[in-house]
């Protein structure tokens, strides 16, 4: 029986071989049926939530959307059985394969990447089901529990060790700078002289307590000379 197949633009089938596009719904139904193909202009959406293997062994959950059209319904019924059904196992198929030929820490950090060229490989390959992929984003991918943890510790450890080599490398300078302050003062004497009186000022100015020290006698010699002079 010859098969009549109504879409935005008709098409008749006959013996199940294309056979025209007819501009008009009417038909006989004793020697015709009627089938319906889906609009051109609808955009369809399917989600994924799927159990993957990356490349470096680590079971993830990738949940993910592929967005699609019919952008001609004539091929999407002569080329395909079901072109939907194909579609959504194509899309199913291409992000397991996606994402086992990477390494975890790419899948995290390129998704938007790895959208696009799964995005690209669909849509190249439903071409000829008349099928358009418009767009496919990865939602989100989830880790195991277990592994969150060891990240969350490997990222701890990290950061303790950056803050390690900030205190090695504060305590370098200090001796540099105390180094420097030394060779300083042992080629001047009166910069030691000068120091100590500045400690002793500094002393005094936080604490209200009287504190007594010992005059070194080359400072009081020093200020004895000084005196002469003058």
């Amino acid at each position: 029986m010859p098969v009549l197949i109504y879409v935005l633009a008709p098409t008749t089938y006959r013996l199940k071989s294309y056979r025209s596009i007819v501009t008009t719904i009417s038909h006989n139904p004793l020697t015709s049926s009627l089938h319906d193909v889906l609009d051109e202009t609808s955009v369809y959406h399917r989600k994924y939530l799927l159990q993957v293997l990356t490349k470096d062994s680590v079971t993830v959950s990738v949940d993910a959307v592929v967005y699609y059209r019919v952008h001609n319904a004539t091929i999407s019924i002569a080329n395909v059985e079901n072109a939907h059904h194909s579609t959504r196992l194509l899309a199913q198929t291409t992000l397991r394969n996606t994402m086992g030929t990477r390494p975890l820490h790419e899948i995290l950090s390129e998704r938007e990447t790895i959208s696009g060229n799964m995005q690209l490989s669909l849509d190249e390959a439903t071409e000829a089901w008349g099928i358009k992929v418009e767009r496919v984003e990865i939602k989100d991918v989830r880790l195991p529990v277990q592994l969150q943890r060891a990240m969350a510790a490997e990222a701890e450890a990290a950061r303790e060790a950056r803050a390690k080599v900030i205190a090695a490398e504060g305590e370098q300078k200090a001796s540099r700078a105390l180094r420097e302050a030394s060779e300083v003062i042992g080629d001047s004497p009166a910069a030691l002289q000068l120091r100590y009186l500045q400690t002793l000022n500094t002393i005094s100015a936080e604490k209200n307590s009287t504190i007594v020290f010992p005059l070194p006698i080359d400072l009081l010699t020093y200020f004895l000379k000084a005196k002469e002079e003058s």
